[in-house]
């Protein structure tokens, strides 16, 4: 097992040696809450099905990159989560980022789009979520933070099937908050309207970016519910606008 580096400076930080799974952690919105979070004292592993990460200069003893995964399997997530745990020694929260985005309106449009947002979306989800309750079941309790979007309340023209897969996200975060209130386990989503990456900026060129959410502005959103302070927050879905 791995021990972090001690920092004098981090000593009284809000997530300090707190482990944190991160899923979808190698793209842009996952390697950006991934450093946030070690800013703020917490040990990550960043999970991801691509094999490797092109993110930068990092302290292995506080980062575990793992590639290869796909959650969509029982068994590769099973098996992820126990490397994490036995690397880190215990896991206190995951936060399930991974997921992907697809424009299709429903006439003429294939199923298979449907079918591949709910393994994207939804099916990710729920499968890194049972694989981290055998760790996440211990007396200290733990944090699951969903990635939503604000489209699961209302879908615009061709959205339908990411809403839904989005709209999926929101109700398991309630029924998994339900079931483990008892338990010392939060469980709650954030739901953000346009997220500022260079895709969003490419597809939608003459956007005002300044109206989006940037990835650290809801980092910051997503640290809290993963903080003690949090404590008394669970089954929520909350919107994470910026001025969309």
């Amino acid at each position: 097992m791995s021990s972090s580096r001690h920092d004098p400076a981090l000593e009284n930080a809000p997530l300090q040696e707190k482990v944190i799974v991160v899923t979808g952690g190698f793209g842009v919105l996952g390697s950006a809450l991934g450093q946030y979070l070690r800013d703020r004292g917490a040990r990550i592993a960043l999970l991801d099905r691509a094999a490797t990460t092109q993110a930068g200069e990092r302290d292995e003893s506080n980062v575990l990159a793992l590639g290869g995964v796909d959650l969509t399997s029982v068994e590769s997530a099973n098996s992820a989560f126990r490397q994490v745990a036995e690397h880190f020694g215990r896991i206190d929260g995951l936060v399930n980022v991974a997921g992907g985005f697809a424009w299709e309106t429903l006439e003429g449009a294939s199923l298979s789009t449907w079918d591949h947002l709910y393994q994207m979306n939804l099916r990710t989800a729920v499968v890194a979520s049972q694989a981290v309750l055998a760790h996440l079941l211990a007396p200290q309790g733990g944090r699951v933070v969903n990635i939503g979007a604000q489209a699961s309340l209302k879908a615009g023209l061709g959205m339908g099937a990411y809403a839904a897969s989005k709209a999926g996200v929101a109700r398991l975060t309630e029924a998994l908050a339900e079931e483990l209130k008892d338990r010392h386990i939060t469980v709650n989503a954030v739901l953000p309207s346009i997220i500022d990456t260079p895709t969003n900026r490419t597809d939608m060129p003459d956007a005002d970016f300044s109206r989006w959410v940037s990835p650290t502005q809801l980092a910051a959103v997503i640290a809290f519910l993963l903080s003690d302070a949090a404590d008394a927050v669970t089954g929520a879905c909350l919107p994470v606008s910026g001025r969309v």
